[in-house]
């Protein structure tokens, strides 16, 4: 190799952004290059001339005294995960890449190794299962919804048009739900976002007051709120509550011996009807008297004057996981 070559050769080593380590038979590093210095924590000056060993975690040993036998026999090692000892202890996971050094002659006098820390890919393949498995969950959880949605409106319709419109709409709820998840990998929807998006397919609706703090809400919450958002909205405009306007959503903190709590209120004009939801008979009842409040570990309750119908639901704010910010309001 010229001269030429080998400086073109040298600042590639040191410009990598891999680890290039080189050790002589004996296991003695015998090159380290910036990348090994910012990987393992130590600086070329205290590596070179140390075992190899002094990367090398006591449970992978055998992984390094089977490299150099299989190198001598002429073998092909097959990059591979594990894990090498930063200098302050904590272990490192790389994906490492071995290669024979052989002399002018063809003897074999090394071995080379690349290493690429993997961290960021292993901690984007954690976080990936487990929104996989926090999908699955609850979709499933879904498919139970679905078939409670079924069989209650069909003991409710008078028709098949009615079940078919009814499940159709009840469905697509959901979907608004998922939609704003999907958005945001799961991680949380803000709650007047939530109410807005559910209330934006009913053209109809007169405006609806929003207000409170600005809260997001984990996915367990985001689906539950979303189905009893549904039910009163369409419970409003059956009845023609909608016509009337002065329809609010608000929400607030309070404290209690147990922690912070939740307290969602949901106001409406009263009219003259028995309002079905506050009866418990219909998918709409079972959603706000007990399947919102049971996922939420809370707890829902009507109440009517002459002037207005209130539902309103209080569960822990640790069930409902929120952030706090500054107001809301449409």
């Amino acid at each position: 190799m010229d001269e030429h070559s080998a400086e073109r050769l040298a600042a590639i080593v040191e410009s990598s952004f891999d680890a290039i380590i080189s050790k002589d038979l004996s296991g003695t590093i015998v090159s380290w290059n910036k990348a090994a210095e910012r990987m393992f924590g130590y600086a070329e000056s205290e590596a070179v001339g140390q075992p190899i060993y002094l990367i090398i975690p006591e449970d992978k040993r055998d992984e390094e005294a089977d490299i150099l036998p299989r190198l001598k026999l002429g073998e092909q090692i097959e990059p591979f995960q594990t894990t090498r000892r930063h200098r302050d202890g904590r272990m490192v996971p790389i994906s490492i890449t071995i290669s024979p050094i052989k002399s002018g002659v063809g003897r074999l006098v090394g071995a080379s190794s690349i290493a690429r820390d993997i961290s960021e890919t292993r901690e984007s393949d954690r976080r990936l299962r487990l929104l996989m498995r926090e999908i699955n969950h609850r979709v499933k959880n879904q498919y139970a919804v679905v078939l409670a949605v079924i069989r209650q409106t069909a003991t409710r319709s008078r028709s098949i048009d009615e079940f078919e419109q009814r499940v159709r709409e009840r469905i697509m709820a959901l979907s608004h739900s998922h939609d704003l998840l999907s958005q945001v990998d799961w991680a949380g929807v803000r709650l007047a976002d939530l109410v807005a998006h559910q209330i934006q397919p009913f053209h109809a609706l007169q405006p609806v007051q929003i207000l409170g703090p600005e809260i997001v809400l984990d996915a367990n919450a985001v689906l539950n709120l979303g189905m009893a958002f549904h039910e009163l909205i369409m419970n409003a405009m059956r009845f023609g509550v909608t016509d009337l306007g002065g329809i609010s959503v608000t929400w607030g903190l309070t404290r209690d011996q147990g922690g912070d709590i939740f307290e969602l209120v949901w106001s409406e004009p009263a009219v003259a009807y028995v309002d079905l939801l506050a009866q418990e008979e219909g998918f709409g009842a079972l959603v706000l008297g007990k399947l919102v409040p049971t996922a939420l570990s809370g707890h829902a309750q009507w109440s009517f004057t002459d002037e207005r119908i209130v539902w309103k639901l209080a569960a822990p704010l640790a069930r409902i996981q929120i952030g706090l910010g500054a107001s809301a309001s449409s």
